[in-house]
């Protein structure tokens, strides 16, 4: 019985630090991957990719690195190179999107809400859009056209987490009952 408390003790600290090397072993390897694929598009000082579809890959690296004022860049970049090669109004709604996102990550609320608005007049129905969309007018104090937003992605999907989340959230900080609404 005495020996049964130290080996219960040595296999749970084995079991620890099991599952804390299979964590940091999973995270280098997803910073090596970014790494990677930011030093083959040409993010540190190469040739930049060409082409938007590149240009966007390259920012979605440098977006997940946190990267954020150099991803507006290389997004500004791909919307016009966009426009210049016809592409589709998705393409674009999806470029407008993470320029949008990599300007709010700055704090920079009412320039991020006129490429979402630009992204929802390329693709109506992106809930994506929608979503960052009313979450950088909430930053702006402004409730009612967030709120509006939420219910529209909730109508486009209704099982929506997070416009779900983000409309309980408004409701909850203007003293509104979630269920009554």
């Amino acid at each position: 019985m005495s020996d049964l408390l130290p080996q219960a003790y040595l296999l749970g600290l084995i079991v620890l630090l099991g599952g804390a090397a299979f964590v940091v072993g999973r995270q280098i390897l997803r910073v090596r991957r970014d790494e990677m694929s930011l030093f083959q598009l040409g993010g540190e000082g190469g040739p930049k990719p060409s082409d938007a579809a590149g240009l966007y890959e390259l920012a979605s690296v440098q977006l997940r690195k946190r990267l954020y004022s150099q991803a507006a860049d290389t997004l500004k970049v791909a919307i016009k190179l966009a426009d210049s090669e016809k592409a589709p109004p998705e393409a674009r709604a999806v470029i407008e999107n993470a320029l949008g996102f990599a300007l709010a990550a700055q704090n920079k609320y009412p320039a991020a809400i006129k490429h979402y608005q630009t992204a929802i007049r390329c693709k109506a129905d992106y809930p994506v859009a929608l979503n960052n969309l009313a979450f950088a007018l909430s930053k702006l104090q402004r409730p009612d056209e967030a709120r509006s937003t939420y219910e529209q992605v909730l109508g486009l999907e209704p099982d929506n987490k997070t416009a779900s989340k983000g409309l309980k959230t408004l409701l909850r900080r203007s003293g509104i009952d979630s269920k009554s609404a």
